[in-house]
């Protein structure tokens, strides 16, 4: 449809805003909605009170509900019994008196109608004037039919509203039975509800049948009251077992709530909370178990934080006690081991086993010295500006002599020139675990290659350190951090390590906000990935590198460097072939940066 016009656009555009601005109020609506309803599920996962209340509430409406529609079909049955008893009691009763005012109607007369309308009335008045339609039964109307008459009913002589008498109930009043029907008919006041009995009359001259019309309208207002009644003392029920539930399961989830916090401050550290006890019951006796169980647990941790310190300081004390002995051994060894040459081959031998062990012992000092210092929190960080690929570099080249003998071949994979890898680190811890992880991997690559990957986003930086040896069985990826374990204790160490590097290297990643993974699989190699901040304590959501996978990206002897035969003269050089394992496009290595 195209609207000519100014006046056509401004319509259109204005309902094109009205439109918009129903969208935005029905997608506000319903965003809050969806707010409330998540709100109330988790408010209804976390709350046990709740969950009883409703529950409770849920269970007290069905059965609230179901009494009160037995209760109002009973109240119901014996309000319309009553009734009509009484109803049938008042025909009962009227019947002789038409038999007897009837006598006197001629059948052959022309006003047979008015006749019946003069015998309802001596019936409906008494002689002395009152009114007899006020009865047990209540107010009634009735009606009188002539029933010998043939042909149509409508035309059969009558008194009284035949038109509100239900024509079921004819047919079975003609057969002669006392009959009794509840009907709503139209008059000038409405609709209304009520009960017809009918009963033929016996004449001496001709059979009539009688109907008395008997209101339901005190009977409906009694309903009513019941029925609101019954709702007004429903919800009142329900408000007070909703309050009722409310107290006694506060009086139960309380305590428990009481514990979970309690408990909470005890797993923060705080070991002198503890719960209220309040009279015998089994609620009393639950928090007196607690606060027992507190005092176990703090005794044992108290004993536990002696142990360790007094494990830690045993540990410091004969560290720095060996070091003033081991200075004079190491001294006469130096000496020996300079007039080796001096001493038969043996002896010789003797001599240089005795530096070597004396080095790793200067070792194990040194990482137990650190390990005291991490344990007790003391340790500090000498953070300064650094390149992470000049760490890894000096690592490598400190460790390119042991790689050689060991006939392992480490592969440095640089990212693109666009990732920058400064940090603001330990120059001295970040070394010392590079160092530990490359010398572990050189110890179980098996003779294969070791990859070192980098990685950097805008948080964190990240190191990889990749193996194609033995492996790590299922399991074992959590526990090589743990000290002095040993995948293999028969396992012949080439880099003299002392079981401590990776614990330390952990520590030292955490002492710097970062994290330290493993991974493994037997037969595929291991990886140990290094992730740090960018500077100390600084939050990352990611690592910049994943873990490895358990696909082999090439074999250890596809990993080799392919022999090429050089040029001969007069041919041009063709530049030297190196396998550079599997590298990615975007990635160079040592030799192109």
């Amino acid at each position: 449809m195209v609207v000519e016009g100014p006046r056509g656009t401004v319509a259109v555009s204005m309902w094109t805003r009205r439109g918009r601005a129903v969208r935005l109020l029905v997608a506000r609506v319903r965003e809050e909605l969806r707010s409330r309803w998540r709100r109330f599920e988790t408010l209804w996962r976390r709350s046990m009170q709740l969950r009883v209340v409703v529950s409770t509430l849920a269970l007290s409406t069905a059965v609230v509900c179901a009494l009160g529609m037995v209760l109002q079909w009973q109240i119901t049955d014996q309000l319309l019994a009553a009734k009509e008893n009484a109803a049938i009691a008042q025909v009962e009763y009227s019947q002789p008196i038409l038999e007897r005012e009837l006598t006197a109607v001629d059948p052959n007369a022309d006003n047979v109608s008015e006749q019946l309308q003069a015998a309802l009335n001596r019936l409906t008045t008494t002689s002395s004037g009152q009114s007899t339609t006020e009865t047990v039964a209540g107010a009634f109307e009735p009606v009188l039919v002539d029933g010998h008459a043939p042909g149509d009913r409508r035309l059969q002589p009558a008194a009284g509203p035949i038109e509100e008498v239900p024509q079921d109930l004819r047919q079975s009043v003609e057969r002669g039975l006392l009959t009794t029907k509840i009907t709503t008919v139209q008059n000038e006041n409405g609709r209304v509800t009520m009960l017809a009995v009918g009963t033929p009359v016996s004449t001496a001259t001709r059979p009539l049948q009688v109907y008395l019309l008997f209101p339901l309208t005190a009977e409906q207002r009694t309903l009513a009251v019941v029925q609101q009644t019954l709702l007004l003392g429903g919800a009142v029920l329900l408000v007070l077992l909703g309050a009722i539930t409310n107290l006694v399961t506060r009086q139960v989830v309380r305590p428990v709530r009481q514990a979970a916090q309690i408990a909470e401050q005890l797993a923060q550290g705080d070991l002198d909370k503890r719960m209220r006890v309040i009279g015998e019951d089994d609620v009393a006796r639950l928090a007196e178990s607690f606060n027992e169980m507190a005092d176990s647990l703090k005794q044992q941790i108290t004993q536990l934080e002696e142990f360790g310190q007094l494990q830690r300081r045993f540990t410091s004390d004969v560290s720095h006690e060996l070091r003033t002995p081991l200075t004079t051994v190491r001294m006469a060894a130096d000496v020996l081991h300079a007039s080796r040459e001096q001493f038969p081959p043996g002896l010789s031998r003797s001599t240089e086993l005795l530096v070597d062990e004396l080095d790793r012992f200067e070792l194990l000092l040194a990482d137990l010295l650190e390990i005291s210092r991490l344990d007790a929190g003391v340790a500090d960080l000498a953070a300064e500006p650094l390149d992470l690929t000049e760490i890894v570099a000096r690592t490598i080249e400190s460790l390119r002599a042991i790689a050689d003998s060991s006939g392992v071949e480490l592969r440095t994979l640089l990212p693109g020139a666009e990732t920058d890898l400064n940090i603001v680190a330990d120059a001295r811890r970040v070394e010392r675990i590079m160092r530990n992880l490359v010398a572990n991997a050189i110890d179980h690559a098996e003779g294969g290659p070791v990859e070192i990957r980098f990685g950097g986003n805008d948080k964190a930086v990240a190191v990889t350190v990749r193996d194609y040896g033995v492996g790590l069985r299922a399991g074992e990826a959590e526990l090589v951090f743990t000290r002095f374990w040993r995948a293999d204790p028969s396992r012949n160490r080439r880099t003299g390590g002392t079981g401590l590097g990776l614990s330390i290297s952990l520590e030292d990643a955490r002492l710097h906000g970062g994290t330290l993974d493993a991974w493994g699989e037997p037969g595929e190699g291991a990886c140990f990935r290094l992730t740090l901040p960018r500077h100390p304590g600084g939050e990352f959501d990611t690592s910049p590198l994943p873990l490895a996978s358990t696909r082999r990206i090439a074999a250890p002897e596809a990993l080799l460097a392919a022999p090429v035969d050089p040029p001969q003269e007069g041919e041009p050089a063709e530049p030297e072939i190196r396998d550079r394992g599997p590298a990615r496009l975007s990635e160079q290595t040592w030799e192109d940066a």
